[in-house]
C-alpha cells in the first residue's frame, strides 16, 4: 500500500537535503503515518485507516462516524 493518508491524502514530497558544503542531493519528506484500528459503532465493526497524525486530530474533533461518512461520499470504500 502507497505511502497516502485516507482522510487528508497527504503524501510523500521532494526536496533537497543540503549537506554543511550547501551540495544538494534529492530526498523524500515522508508524511507522518499511522495504522491505525477504531471501532465504528454504528456499523458494530472494526476498521482500520492508515492516517497522517493530522487525520487523527480530525477525527478526535468531528468524530469518526462523519470522517468516514465523508470519505465514502468521495468515493473511497470503507
Amino acid at each position: 500500500m502507497a505511502r497516502v493518508c485516507q482522510v487528508t491524502g497527504k503524501r510523500p514530497i521532494t526536496g533537497n537535503k543540503v549537506s554543511h558544503s550547501n551540495i544538494k542531493t534529492k530526498r523524500r519528506f515522508l508524511p507522518n503515518l499511522q495504522t491505525k484500528r477504531f471501532f465504528l459503532a454504528e456499523e458494530d465493526r472494526w476498521i482500520t485507516l492508515k492516517l497522517s497524525s493530522e487525520a487523527i486530530r480530525t477525527i478526535n474533533k468531528n468524530g469518526l462516524f462523519s470522517v468516514v461518512k465523508q470519505l465514502r461520499a468521495s468515493g473511497v470504500s470503507i
